[in-house]
Protein backbone atom coordinates (compact mmCIF):
# COMPACT_ATOMS: atom_id res chain seq x y z
CA UNK A 1 0.00 0.00 0.00
CA UNK A 2 2.80 2.40 0.87
CA UNK A 3 4.44 1.62 -2.47
CA UNK A 4 1.22 2.56 -4.30
CA UNK A 5 1.06 5.90 -2.49
CA UNK A 6 4.56 6.62 -3.74
CA UNK A 7 4.19 5.20 -7.27
CA UNK A 8 0.87 6.85 -8.26
CA UNK A 9 2.02 10.48 -7.72
CA UNK A 10 5.33 9.67 -9.41
CA UNK A 11 3.51 8.27 -12.47
CA UNK A 12 1.20 11.31 -12.62
CA UNK A 13 4.15 13.71 -12.48
CA UNK A 14 5.89 11.78 -15.27
CA UNK A 15 2.79 11.95 -17.49
CA UNK A 16 2.45 15.67 -16.77
CA UNK A 17 6.09 16.26 -17.73
CA UNK A 18 5.80 14.30 -20.99
CA UNK A 19 2.58 16.11 -21.97
CA UNK A 20 4.17 19.48 -21.21
CA UNK A 21 7.21 18.65 -23.38
CA UNK A 22 4.98 17.54 -26.27
CA UNK A 23 2.97 20.77 -25.94
CA UNK A 24 6.17 22.86 -26.05
CA UNK A 25 7.40 21.05 -29.16
CA UNK A 26 4.10 21.56 -30.99
CA UNK A 27 4.10 25.29 -30.13
CA UNK A 28 7.45 25.90 -31.78
CA UNK A 29 6.59 25.24 -35.41
CA UNK A 30 7.01 27.52 -38.36
CA UNK A 31 4.07 28.56 -40.51
CA UNK A 32 5.54 26.41 -43.28
CA UNK A 33 5.65 23.36 -41.00
CA UNK A 34 2.07 24.05 -39.88
CA UNK A 35 0.98 24.33 -43.51
CA UNK A 36 2.25 20.91 -44.56
CA UNK A 37 1.04 19.12 -41.46
CA UNK A 38 -2.65 19.69 -42.26
CA UNK A 39 -4.51 16.40 -42.23
CA UNK A 40 -6.48 15.24 -45.23
CA UNK A 41 -4.27 16.96 -47.80
CA UNK A 42 -1.83 15.83 -50.45
CA UNK A 43 1.43 17.80 -50.45
CA UNK A 44 4.23 18.19 -52.94
CA UNK A 45 7.53 19.47 -51.51
CA UNK A 46 10.25 20.83 -53.78
CA UNK A 47 13.73 21.51 -52.41
CA UNK A 48 15.88 23.85 -54.49
CA UNK A 49 19.59 23.91 -53.53
CA UNK A 50 21.04 27.35 -52.77
CA UNK A 51 24.44 26.63 -51.23
CA UNK A 52 26.57 25.03 -48.53
CA UNK A 53 28.17 26.94 -45.65
CA UNK A 54 30.98 25.79 -43.41
CA UNK A 55 31.01 22.13 -42.43
CA UNK A 56 28.27 20.82 -44.77
CA UNK A 57 25.50 23.12 -43.54
CA UNK A 58 23.12 23.31 -46.52
CA UNK A 59 20.59 25.96 -47.47
CA UNK A 60 17.61 25.18 -49.71
CA UNK A 61 14.44 26.92 -50.77
CA UNK A 62 11.47 24.76 -49.86
CA UNK A 63 8.27 25.16 -51.88
CA UNK A 64 5.21 23.27 -50.71
CA UNK A 65 2.00 22.89 -52.70
CA UNK A 66 -1.26 21.45 -51.42
CA UNK A 67 -2.30 19.53 -54.54
CA UNK A 68 -5.95 19.48 -53.46
CA UNK A 69 -6.48 23.20 -52.78
CA UNK A 70 -3.52 24.42 -54.89
CA UNK A 71 -2.33 26.62 -52.02
CA UNK A 72 1.43 27.17 -51.79
CA UNK A 73 3.86 28.07 -49.03
CA UNK A 74 7.60 28.75 -49.24
CA UNK A 75 10.41 28.89 -46.75
CA UNK A 76 14.10 28.25 -46.24
CA UNK A 77 15.23 24.77 -45.24
CA UNK A 78 18.53 24.51 -43.36
CA UNK A 79 20.11 21.07 -42.90
CA UNK A 80 23.19 19.58 -41.32
CA UNK A 81 24.42 15.99 -41.13
CA UNK A 82 25.46 15.36 -37.53
CA UNK A 83 28.06 12.64 -37.30
CA UNK A 84 27.62 10.93 -33.95
CA UNK A 85 29.78 8.36 -32.24
CA UNK A 86 27.56 5.43 -33.29
CA UNK A 87 25.29 6.83 -35.99
CA UNK A 88 24.61 9.86 -38.15
CA UNK A 89 21.45 11.94 -38.16
CA UNK A 90 20.16 14.84 -40.23
CA UNK A 91 19.22 17.96 -38.30
CA UNK A 92 16.99 20.51 -39.98
CA UNK A 93 15.16 23.79 -39.45
CA UNK A 94 12.69 25.86 -41.40
CA UNK A 95 12.66 29.63 -41.62
CA UNK A 96 9.43 31.12 -42.92
CA UNK A 97 9.59 33.58 -45.80
CA UNK A 98 8.26 36.37 -43.53
CA UNK A 99 11.14 35.77 -41.07
CA UNK A 100 13.88 35.91 -43.70
CA UNK A 101 14.27 39.71 -43.72
CA UNK A 102 14.74 39.72 -39.95
CA UNK A 103 17.34 36.96 -40.16
CA UNK A 104 19.25 38.77 -42.93
CA UNK A 105 19.16 42.02 -40.94
CA UNK A 106 20.39 40.17 -37.84
CA UNK A 107 23.39 38.76 -39.73
CA UNK A 108 24.25 42.24 -41.03
CA UNK A 109 24.15 43.63 -37.48
CA UNK A 110 26.36 40.78 -36.26
CA UNK A 111 28.90 41.53 -38.99
CA UNK A 112 28.81 45.35 -38.73
CA UNK A 113 28.54 45.84 -34.96
CA UNK A 114 28.96 42.71 -32.89
CA UNK A 115 31.90 40.84 -34.45
CA UNK A 116 34.08 43.98 -34.40
CA UNK A 117 33.44 44.67 -30.69
CA UNK A 118 35.62 43.36 -27.87
CA UNK A 119 33.49 43.28 -24.71
CA UNK A 120 35.06 43.02 -21.29
CA UNK A 121 32.30 40.69 -20.03
CA UNK A 122 30.67 37.53 -21.34
CA UNK A 123 27.96 38.31 -23.92
CA UNK A 124 25.51 36.35 -26.07
CA UNK A 125 23.75 37.62 -29.19
CA UNK A 126 21.06 35.38 -30.69
CA UNK A 127 18.46 35.40 -33.47
CA UNK A 128 15.58 32.99 -32.75
CA UNK A 129 13.00 31.99 -35.34
CA UNK A 130 9.42 30.91 -34.78
CA UNK A 131 10.44 27.23 -35.01
CA UNK A 132 13.24 27.55 -32.47
CA UNK A 133 16.12 27.83 -34.97
CA UNK A 134 18.92 29.96 -33.53
CA UNK A 135 21.87 31.78 -35.03
CA UNK A 136 24.27 33.85 -33.03
CA UNK A 137 27.47 34.15 -31.11
CA UNK A 138 28.95 34.51 -27.67
CA UNK A 139 32.07 36.26 -26.44
CA UNK A 140 34.69 33.94 -25.02
CA UNK A 141 36.35 35.96 -22.27
CA UNK A 142 39.13 33.39 -22.00
CA UNK A 143 40.11 33.32 -25.70
CA UNK A 144 39.04 36.95 -26.33
CA UNK A 145 37.07 36.03 -29.45
CA UNK A 146 33.52 35.57 -30.71
CA UNK A 147 32.31 31.96 -31.08
CA UNK A 148 29.62 31.69 -33.75
CA UNK A 149 26.98 29.04 -34.29
CA UNK A 150 23.60 28.04 -35.64
CA UNK A 151 21.34 25.66 -33.74
CA UNK A 152 18.86 23.91 -35.97
CA UNK A 153 16.56 22.12 -33.55
CA UNK A 154 15.30 23.75 -30.38
CA UNK A 155 15.43 20.71 -28.09
CA UNK A 156 18.51 18.98 -29.52
CA UNK A 157 22.02 19.84 -28.37
CA UNK A 158 23.45 17.79 -31.27
CA UNK A 159 22.00 20.29 -33.74
CA UNK A 160 24.65 22.96 -33.10
CA UNK A 161 26.79 23.84 -36.11
CA UNK A 162 29.89 25.77 -35.10
CA UNK A 163 30.85 28.30 -37.74
CA UNK A 164 33.68 30.74 -38.34
CA UNK A 165 32.92 34.44 -38.44
CA UNK A 166 33.79 34.37 -42.16
CA UNK A 167 31.06 31.74 -42.71
CA UNK A 168 28.47 34.42 -41.91
CA UNK A 169 29.51 36.27 -45.11
CA UNK A 170 28.70 33.15 -47.12
CA UNK A 171 25.49 32.53 -45.15
CA UNK A 172 24.31 36.08 -45.86
CA UNK A 173 25.09 35.71 -49.57
CA UNK A 174 23.09 32.46 -49.82
CA UNK A 175 20.14 33.82 -47.83
CA UNK A 176 19.90 36.88 -50.08
CA UNK A 177 20.02 34.57 -53.10
CA UNK A 178 17.32 32.34 -51.57
CA UNK A 179 15.13 35.38 -50.95
CA UNK A 180 14.98 36.03 -54.70
CA UNK A 181 13.95 32.40 -55.29
CA UNK A 182 10.92 32.38 -52.92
Amino acid sequence: MKKLIFIIPLALMSCYGICQELEQKSESRSKTEEFYSKEGSLFEKEFIPVGIVGPSFSIRVMKITDLITEETQSGIRLQYLHKGKYSNSTKSATIDSDELDGFIKSIKILKEKVFISMPSNYKEVTFISRSGFQAGCFWSSVKKEWKTYVKLEKYDSDSYVWLKISDFDELLLYLEKAKTML
